[in-house]
């Protein structure tokens, strides 16, 4: 910003001048005002204060926001009255047009249709003009003492009043001081809704100043509630009325009117118009405003909803939430149609606001024909676009597309009394897209679910064998996810000797690359042994299978052959390759582990298994598990082999399938988490009696 002052001598007069040039921006005119001010004050011109401010701020203002650019304000103040020039640096025609002293009212009125700033300066000034030059446009305005200008022509000492049957004085017309207070007239920024109070102190200004007897401002803000009344001044206008009406400058979906019940006269439109632009500034400032929070609940809304679909894995969950996210916010009634394997639709939820209406809408959706909304439903699946739907479900139809899939559509009918605006179709389209995206999800999901499940129970035998004198039972719980394949198997495989192979075993890791060790080890050991290998061999054979495989997987094993003893105990012929001990439960009570470690499969060339020979008398039993079991957590604290000694202890005497249902239930209930490891149970108990 720079500024030039000086006094001079022109002819005998002197004259204080000052010059500053200033930004394009908001402080602009205060600026302007405050060397206007200094100026009047050292030329002693104070009378001349209101006027010389109220023009010098609408210059101002009107260059800064058409102008966009720097100005350069020029002040000249001489001892019978002040000049003020605004000039900018748009570019422009090279044309110099001067306007003299007010002439007519036909001249006024030509003036105010070029604009409130100039119908202000052609009123208040005693001489104005506005230059065009190669470097931008300047606009100066005269003020001299009063007495010093020609007096006014007799066309404007007479004004037509409301009704037109009677004169007043031109000394009537606005002044300079009513002028700046209407243009300066804002809203209270304290308040929760300035803006009825802020339009009818306006409406009520403009009013006062043409004489109106009545006047109302109607606002519709396009939320489905109409045109209302955002205020009203004097009485109703009388029927046969003339109104002067001046829409609002506001932008969809708002739009309104500003209504005064006055005669025509050359200041009431020009006045009109401005306070109308100036009550659609604010409008528009709270149009924003409620955008930028429509638009932040619907950040909000989207980001729940994406929460919401993507904690549902299951598809038809997934699906009926979809309707109950837009129902009623974002339409009075949703459907949701997926597409089959033949790509026909096929509706797979629905929400209306009113329950009762349900019925009447599953009937016309059902409905087929070229005119039929299935018609439209097919059209945006094929079009994968947006299609509006008529009669009788007002509405539209989005495609449900993800990952390139046509999935279905996504169906929502509009308020009897509000159309979606273009924020609200575009939260549509994005709660589309993400209820596709859930839905494929879903599906994928199901999927992996459908195979994990078939592979799982491809590793485990589909029933345990029944063998007189001897019970079997077995619980499995897998891991949390279900999607998942464990690594844990047992088995129950018949040996050429006429005893049973009981077997139980826990592969490191999870998913397909674990099961595929896990079948790998069950069915090389149901290989070894059917070709009556001894079990230390086919330990060693099983071992050598996976070292020479690779991959970095291991298993822990247990095998146990089982055969009819003397006295109608069981022999049992214990051998564990890294496993846990098994817990042996006496049918007379008591618990305690038995069996030798040794070394799990897969991580040495060479291996050993101890054999630990265990009898089992009538009622005792033999109880295996997998690490699932004492590993289950509860925070920080494992379940641990010592609480699953001491929780199978009771038991004792409890048939194999009692024994293997309540130690299941006791890991399960010992934490409130989800299973992270596969649990596996496996009882062997004499059943002899």
């Amino acid at each position: 910003m720079s500024a030039e002052t000086g006094p001079s001598s022109d002819g005998g007069r002197d004259e204080h001048v000052r010059r500053i040039r200033l930004p394009a921006d908001r402080r602009t005119p205060a600026a302007a005002r405050a060397l206007v001010r200094s100026v009047l004050t050292e030329a002693d011109l104070d009378e001349l204060l209101n006027e010389a401010l109220l023009l010098t701020t609408e210059l101002s203002t009107n260059a800064v926001e058409h102008a966009r650019t720097e100005l350069d304000i020029e002040v000249v103040a001489d001892p019978v009255g002040l000049t003020v020039t605004v000039t900018d640096f748009a570019a422009g025609p090279v044309d110099e047009l001067v306007v003299g002293v007010r002439n007519d009212v036909d001249e006024i009125t030509e003036v105010s249709e070029r604009g409130r700033g100039l119908l202000l300066v052609d009123h208040f000034a005693s001489r104005w003009g506005t230059t065009y030059l190669p470097t931008g446009k300047g606009v100066w305005f005269r003020l001299d003492r009063p007495g010093a200008v020609k007096e006014a022509p007799a066309a404007l000492d007479q004004v037509p009043v409301n009704g037109g049957d009677g004169t007043v004085p031109a000394s009537s017309a606005p002044s300079a001081a009513a002028m700046s207070e209407l243009t300066q007239t804002s809203p209270d920024p304290y308040a929760e809704d300035p803006l009825p109070d802020f339009a009818a102190d306006l409406l009520t200004r403009v009013a006062e100043m043409v004489g109106a007897a009545g006047g109302v401002v109607r606002l519709d803000r396009g939320d489905g509630q109409g045109t209302q009344v955002l205020a009203r001044y004097g009485r109703q206008p009388r029927p046969g009325n003339e109104l002067l009406q001046v829409p609002l400058a506001v932008h969809r979906p708002y739009a309104g009117e500003l209504e005064l019940d006055a005669a025509p006269s050359a200041y009431a439109r020009p006045l009109a118009v401005l306070a109308a632009e100036r009550l659609s500034l604010h409008l528009e400032n709270d149009r924003l405003r409620r955008a930028d929070i429509r638009r932040q609940a619907w950040l909000t809304f989207l980001a729940e909803a994406s929460e919401l679909l993507a904690q549902s894995l299951d598809v038809e969950l997934t699906m009926a939430l979809i309707p109950q996210l837009v129902v009623p916010r974002l339409g009075q009634w949703c459907a949701v149609h997926t597409t089959d394997e033949w790509g026909r639709l096929r509706l797979a939820a629905s929400s209306h606001a009113d329950e009762s209406v349900l019925p009447q809408l599953h009937k016309v959706l059902e409905e087929t024909g070229p005119e039929s909304v299935q018609a439209r439903l097919r059209e945006a699946s094929r079009s994968a676009t947006q299609v509006p739907l008529g009669p009788p479900l007002e509405g539209f139809a989005v495609p449900l597309i993800a990952r390139g899939q046509r999935l279905g559509t996504l169906a929502v009918g509009r308020h009897l009394r509000h159309r979606h605006d273009p924020d609200e179709v575009a939260v549509l389209e994005d709660v589309a897209r993400r209820a596709a995206l859930a839905i494929e999800n879903a599906r994928i999901h199901a999927e992996r679910r459908r195979v994990a499940q078939t592979l799982q129970q491809s590793l485990l035998p589909p029933v345990l064998p029944v063998v007189e004198g001897i019970g079997f039972a077995a619980e499995y719980v897998p891991t949390g996810d279900d999607a998942e394949v464990g690594g844990d198997f047992y088995d129950v495989v018949p040996l050429p000797d006429g005893r049973w192979l009981v077997v139980i075993g826990d592969v490191s890791g999870k998913g397909v690359q674990a099961a595929a060790v896990t079948g790998l080890v069950r069915d090389v050991i149901r290989v070894l042994v059917g070709d009556g290998k001894p079990l230390p061999e086919a330990l060693s054979r099983l071992n050598e299978t996976l070292v020479e495989r690779g991959g970095g997987r291991y298993c822990t094993l247990a095998l146990a052959a089982v055969g009819p003893g003397e006295r109608g105990q069981l022999d049992v012929s214990l051998h564990l390759a890294g496993h846990d001990r098994p817990v042996l439960l006496r049918g007379g009570g008591g618990a305690s582990f038995v069996g030798l470690g040794g070394t799990a499969l897969g991580l040495l060339d060479a291996i050993t298994s101890p054999t630990a020979e265990v009898p089992l008398a009538p009622g005792d039993s033999l109880v295996f598990y997998t690490d699932g079991v004492t590993e289950r957590r509860r925070g920080r604290e494992l379940f641990g082999v010592d609480r699953l000694r001491d929780a199978a202890a009771p038991l004792a005497g409890y048939s194999a399938d009692v024994v293997a249902a309540r130690l299941r239930a006791t890991a399960i209930n010992f934490s409130v988490e989800t299973p992270r490891d596969d649990i596996a149970i496996l009882v062997l108990r004499n059943d002899a009696l």
